[in-house]
């Protein structure tokens, strides 16, 4: 299937949640699939909208399913807004953070530390310890001009026992309460892209985004600038494709299929 695109395919940009894995079950023989993209010669770079594990988390959730992947190809929407922020603030400093230790990782990577007055920036994501009074602080620092950055609009979270407040839910809180429209670091905006293509060193044209959301993974993809490819093998619908358009390059059943 990718072959049949041209110009050529020269590197995946992959979702995870719904093209490797549901929750903690594979999606098909990783170990075959990763052996198959390196057979290709394909470089990979693993993107998701999830800000809460770090890479290197992301790693060893791989390396149980037998898969390697070195730190640079993980990227998730945490480290888009430690990478906006490096733009606006490249020395660094203090953010008020409503989130957890993912998110507050990747920003101390970059510089970035939590505080509670005299802000660069506010910055909001998934949050299961968060409180009136953290939210409260946020809706005050972000009435006095504090710039109000989001890691992605997620409204809802799955889990085994169903769909739970997402990082989009804390973004909505916070909008309601400041009349400030977040600004998003994660898909389908362009910073994680961005991210991602740099760390490609490669053109838009010659990506393939590889995901199974139409709002996120295939209109990000496609408003980058990149080629893109559903899976219907997590939440997308016969339907909803049929009704999206731009219609993605390539439709497969499965990221192994794909690749065939």
């Amino acid at each position: 299937m990718i072959s049949s695109l041209s110009p050529a395919i020269k590197a995946l940009i992959l979702d995870m949640d719904g093209v490797l894995w549901k929750d903690d079950q594979p999606i098909g023989d990783l170990p075959k699939i990763f052996f198959r993209i390196k057979e290709i010669g394909l470089r990979i770079i693993l993107a998701t909208n999830n800000g809460m594990r770090s890479a290197a988390q992301h790693q060893e959730k791989l390396a149980r399913f037998g898969v390697r992947v070195e730190e640079w190809q993980v990227v998730n929407s945490g480290m888009a807004v430690a990478y906006l922020l490096s733009q606006k603030f490249p020395q660094g400093g203090p953010v008020f953070v409503v989130g957890e230790g993912g998110l507050i990782k990747a920003l101390e990577h970059n510089g970035f530390y939590p505080a509670e007055k005299d802000v660069l920036a506010v910055v909001c994501g998934f949050d299961r310890q968060a409180t009136f009074e953290k939210l409260t602080r946020a809706t005050i620092l972000i009435r006095k001009g504090a710039p109000f950055i989001g890691t992605n609009p997620d409204r809802t979270f799955p889990t085994p026992e169903g769909l739970i407040p997402g990082a989009g839910s804390f973004l909505a809180f916070l909008e309601a309460a400041t009349d400030v429209k977040p600004i998003i670091a994660g898909k389908p905006f362009p910073t994680l892209f961005q991210l991602a293509i740099e760390r490609l060193k490669l053109s838009p044209q010659g990506i393939l985004v590889v995901g199974d959301r139409l709002d996120t993974d295939i209109l990000g993809g496609q408003q980058a600038g990149c080629r893109t490819a559903l899976v219907m093998s997590g939440v997308t619908s016969a339907n909803e494709l049929q009704a999206w358009s731009p219609k993605p390059d390539l439709v497969a059943s499965d990221l192994l299929s794909l690749l065939q």
